[in-house]
């Protein structure tokens, strides 16, 4: 039995976020339980003042106390209680009440859900702004199988009760999506921020699971989180799974690779390969402790206009089939990636590049936003001890190759670029593969347009296989061409 939806015209002289409380309380199928920790009962508060919450609410609690928390959920393994896992444990044991105390024989009609927040709002010193986990476990029908929607928020207000304040709307919005935008995951993720300002809090992992949600995947959720402006960059694992990008980034040495990997290339694995072992040598640390990140923003995905999610699915899938962790970002800017990381920590960090990269970087058109120019710039992208590894670009006419030796940027940069260079903060990648220095991304993805053959030998292992496969960037074999004719 689906979710009886109570009509707009019923609520035309409501405020809009008590509206969608009424919706939710109004109708006689909703019945669940809310669980708050670390703001205060903020979400929960609006059921309550809007009304008819009886029918709806079957419990409300915070166990502040970490004992008393402890005795609830169980013990944490690392002690922590601001964490997923923690999240998920009380939207577990939650529903289990639900169930074992709600007679399905009295009731059923009903429809359970779990709402559940573990947060950490805004220190006195207000150096930790803080952040948070949300989620609601919910059913479409009775006795139906249980869907999730969980995702992480980082606060930015400056006031521990305006914080509270905007989790209370961003749970109320939760649940009204959870039950009457469902059908829609990408306006779903739209409407939590109705009432909410995106300078308030960001959302930089969202995850939706079971099977209302099947088809969707969770990387192209992400994708709209950097597109909508909610966060400023979102990361996945080689298997797809969205990753939160403080407890993946949290004291790790960090290599970033930026590219279109359009497809990704042979070069692009050399860059890889060859810079991480110099970035080891060269920093003497901890390669278990050291996180390889391929970065494509946002700019690069609508190179060719709008993002092409097929596209960027494609993209993702084959460096997810090398075992690579991808992230998608906003910046434009390199110093701005650096500053992302130095979020998470303060180990060592490594850029890979290529020679055409590194000239841009010296571009003064690309800070014109910054009230210092290239100098404030740099003084962010290098002051972290970084060092850029610099890939060869071989010329196509003369065959010289262009390293730091011979690289030319704009007169008025020729100093500062000699200065980073000498100080070691510009490395040459040694060692490299100069037999396949002719091999291009655009190339590449011409032969396959074209259907000309040869290409396959430019990628890694696997790669042509999964884009014949699943007919990736454009890819038709002969008997697709054939069934069309």
């Amino acid at each position: 039995m689906a979710v009886t939806i109570i009509g707009d015209k019923d609520f035309e002289k409501v405020p809009p976020l008590k509206n969608k409380v009424l919706r939710i309380n109004l109708n006689s199928n909703i019945y669940g339980t809310f669980a708050e920790i670390g703001a205060g009962q903020e979400t929960v508060r609006h059921f309550f003042r809007a009304g008819g919450a009886s029918g709806t609410i079957a419990k409300a609690m915070s166990a502040y106390d970490k004992d008393f928390s402890d005795a609830i959920y169980g013990v944490e393994d690392d002690g922590r209680y601001v964490t997923e896992k923690r999240l998920k444990k009380m939207l577990s044991h939650e529903m289990k009440l639900i169930e074992d105390r709600i007679s399905r024989y009295k009731q059923p009609d009903k429809i359970f859900f779990s709402y559940a927040n573990t947060v950490a709002t805004i220190d006195f010193a207000k150096k930790y702004k803080g952040h948070g986990w949300v989620g609601i476990r919910f059913q479409i029908t009775p006795e139906g199988d249980f869907n999730e929607i969980i995702l992480h928020v980082r606060f930015h207000e400056n006031d521990a009760r305006l914080q509270q304040l905007t989790l209370g709307t961003l749970g109320v919005n939760l649940i009204y999506g959870a039950f009457y935008k469902h059908d829609n995951p990408k306006k779903l993720l739209k409407y939590l921020y109705d009432h909410i300002d995106q300078d308030q809090i960001e959302i930089d992992t969202i995850n939706f699971s079971g099977p209302q949600f099947e088809e969707v995947d969770n990387r192209l959720m992400s994708l709209q989180l950097v597109k909508n402006g909610m966060t400023e960059a979102v990361m996945f694992d080689a298997k797809g799974n969205n990753i939160l990008p403080a407890a993946l980034l949290y004291k790790k040495n960090i290599l970033a690779l930026r590219g279109s990997f359009r497809p990704v290339t042979k070069v692009n694995m050399d860059m890889y390969k060859k810079s991480l072992a110099m970035f080891v040598e060269a920093n003497r640390v901890n390669e278990k402790k050291t996180e390889v990140i391929f970065e494509i923003t946002l700019s690069n995905l609508r190179a060719q206009g709008d993002i092409d999610e097929e596209d960027f699915m494609a993209r993702a899938r084959l460096l997810g089939s090398l075992g690579q962790t991808v992230m998608i970002s906003n910046f434009k800017e390199y110093y701005r990636v650096v500053e992302y990381f130095s979020n998470y920590t303060k180990e060592r960090m490594g850029l890979v590049m290529g020679a055409n990269n590194l000239v841009d970087i010296f571009d003064t058109s690309y800070y014109r936003n910054l009230s210092g120019g290239i100098l404030e710039a740099f003084g962010k992208l290098f002051f972290k001890d970084l060092k850029v590894f610099l890939y060869p670009m071989k010329n196509q006419q003369t065959g010289e190759y262009t390293t730091s030796d011979n690289l030319k940027v704009h007169p008025r940069m020729k100093e500062l670029y000699k200065f980073f260079k000498h100080n070691g903060k510009v490395i040459d990648i040694e060692n490299y593969d100069p037999s396949i220095a002719d091999i291009y991304s655009r190339k590449i993805l011409s032969m396959i347009t074209e259907r000309e053959s040869g290409w396959e030998s430019m990628v890694p292992d696997g790669v042509a296989e999964l884009i014949k496969s699943r007919n990736l960037f454009g890819y038709q074999p002969d008997t697709l061409l054939e069934s069309k004719k």
